[in-house]
């Protein structure tokens, strides 16, 4: 292919990986928003939880709402706008939500907060649709999930140090978080911390609207109607909507008094909405591809099946990356797991998101141009480097990590996958994808710290997912290009049901069985890897042979 010699830009890449720090900074600084808001406005855990679910849900309405536009007018808006414009406008509109949360905090309104987040959120959709294709349109395609990579990191880096320094900007300390702290907040340091956060916002937009090392990366090529694939969408969000109704409802119900024959079949009630939820994404993806095999016309970027099964991909990816996470608090609480207190338990909670920076930094070192034996030198130092910087940075915020430094025996074995998989895409999906399945069954059937480093490598495992997950799945989309990217966004969606039904599994097979969940997910994801391979050899595309010839 005459494009797989494309030199990178590295000019407007280096631009445009700031906008993924913004989505790690902010996202994972809600986990200390969520007890401020629990206490402030006296809500139960599942009220508490909505904060994440009006996040999330924000990617799949923003990417819905453009693949409408797109499908009604038949001009796809972020190819219209172009990529760079879109991430400015996507940074302004978070700048609105922020200026919304001040407003929500003035008026003592849980609503207005969690309207503000959804804002926010809106934003973030728009960035990420326009970022993920520009990202791999600014050099080689054949090296386009190590920039992507490298915009992980970044985004990993956020995600790191985000919760550490909102609590910091909040409370004066980085040290754990009581309840205590928590009830003496002042509003105003709230404020304060949205009004930089907006600040920031405008000032991205800024840098990224006056910078010419950026280019427009418009496509005035006009798509094709997409009714088909719409009206599809909007009976799955119909049908989502009207699953999640019930299990809101069923929280309403007071359980104070009731027996644990009772609460048990509550649980059980709520497990098969959620299951109910599940199956209208799987079912409702894989018929509209079914028909679309036999008559592509009004399917748009659904016709492509490497596209349906990579919407699977990120939904089940996301899903699992938030379910393993979201749930290892309430697993280290458990006896044969150390019995750990919140503060205790914080470091490995820690630990389990920094590894998604450690893969994400070593992913994107083949997005520079180095000589292949500087590549490899840098495979074995730089994920040991992002370790001992993850090590320190919760040190220096008095945080005992000794029990976590035998965890680099886990980075060892992603280090020997890194050089197996040889920056092939759909080669790294497979090994990672079986690495992660051997993780959470070892994790599955021990305990204690054996079992502890088993879940926590599912960070590991899921690092390098997402990148190569996009570039596989957009791979021979051409025109479809953002409409597919687009649809990819909306299914972040599984970050909202896949971790609320490994919560209800647990609740009726225990929180450590409840993790067979997540070597499920991670069966699907080695299965997309070996299958969309094939998908796009008929297609006349080999993404791991374009690698590795002019990656290297």
């Amino acid at each position: 292919m005459s494009q797989s010699k494309q030199p990178t830009n590295y000019g407007a890449l280096g631009t445009l990986v700031t906008v993924f720090f913004f989505w790690g900074f902010i996202a994972a600084g809600n986990s200390v928003f969520i007890p401020f808001c629990k206490h402030y406005f006296n809500l139960d855990q599942f009220q508490s939880q909505l904060i994440d679910f009006a996040f999330y849900t924000a990617y799949y309405i923003g990417a819905l709402g453009l693949f409408a536009y797109g499908a009604f007018g038949g001009k796809d808006l972020v190819g219209k706008w172009g990529f760079k414009n879109s991430i400015v406008f996507g940074l302004l509109f978070s700048a609105l939500g922020a200026v919304a949360m001040i407003i929500a905090v003035n008026g003592n309104s849980f609503g207005g907060m969690l309207m503000g987040l959804f804002i926010v959120a809106l934003g973030f959709s728009l960035q990420q649709t326009a970022a993920q294709p520009f990202t791999i349109s600014l050099g080689d395609p054949a090296t386009g999930t190590s920039r992507v990579n490298l915009g992980g990191g970044v985004n990993s880096f956020g995600t790191s140090i985000g919760p550490l320094v909102v609590a910091f900007a909040l409370f004066g300390t980085t040290a754990a978080i009581t309840d205590e702290k928590i009830a003496a907040l002042s509003l105003s340091k709230v404020i304060q911390l949205y009004t930089f956060v907006g600040v920031l916002f405008i000032g991205a937009a800024a840098m990224f609207y006056f910078s010419k090392k950026v280019p427009s990366g418009k496509l005035l090529e006009k798509t094709e109607k997409a009714n088909k694939a719409l009206y599809t969408l909007l009976i799955m969000t119909v049908l989502l909507f009207a699953l999640f109704i019930p299990v809101f409802d069923s929280y309403k119900t007071d359980l104070t008094n009731a027996t644990d024959a009772e609460k048990h079949s509550m649980e059980i009630y709520r497990l098969k909405w959620l299951i109910g939820a599940l199956l209208v994404v799987v079912v409702g993806l894989v018929m509209a591809n079914l028909r679309a095999k036999k008559k592509p016309e009004g399917w748009g970027a659904m016709q492509y099946p490497q596209l349906v099964l990579g919407m699977l991909a990120i939904f089940v990816y996301v899903g699992v990356e938030v379910a393993i996470g979201s749930n290892l608090g309430e697993l280290l609480r458990q006896e044969s797991f150390g019995s750990l207190s919140a503060s205790e338990a914080t470091p490995y909670i820690g630990m389990y998101w920094g590894s998604l920076m450690i893969g994400r930094w070593t992913g994107a070192i083949t997005a520079f141009n180095f000589s292949d034996r500087t590549k490899a030198i840098l495979k074995f130092i730089v994920p040991l480097a992002a370790f001992a910087i993850l090590i320190g940075i919760n040190t220096l915020a008095k945080y005992d990590m000794s029990p976590l430094y035998y965890y680099v025996i886990c980075v060892f074995i992603q280090i020997g996958a890194f050089y197996v998989t040889k920056d092939k895409p759909a080669r790294t999906m497979l090994v990672f994808g079986l690495l992660g399945i051997i993780a959470m069954v070892i994790g599955l059937m021990t305990t204690g710290k054996v079992a502890i480093y088993a879940f926590l490598s599912g960070g590991l495992v899921c690092s390098i997912m997402w990148p190569s997950i996009f570039s596989l799945s957009i791979a021979g989309l051409g025109k479809y290009t953002s409409q597919g990217s687009a649809f990819l966004i909306m299914m972040i969606l599984g970050g909202g049901i896949i971790p609320p039904i490994q919560g209800k599994i647990s609740d009726v097979i225990g929180i450590h069985n409840s993790y067979i969940i997540a070597a499920i997910c991670f069966a699907y994801l080695a299965f997309f890897a070996f299958a969309v391979k094939g998908i796009l050899k008929k297609q006349g595309i080999d993404y791991d042979a374009e690698v590795g010839g002019g990656g290297h």
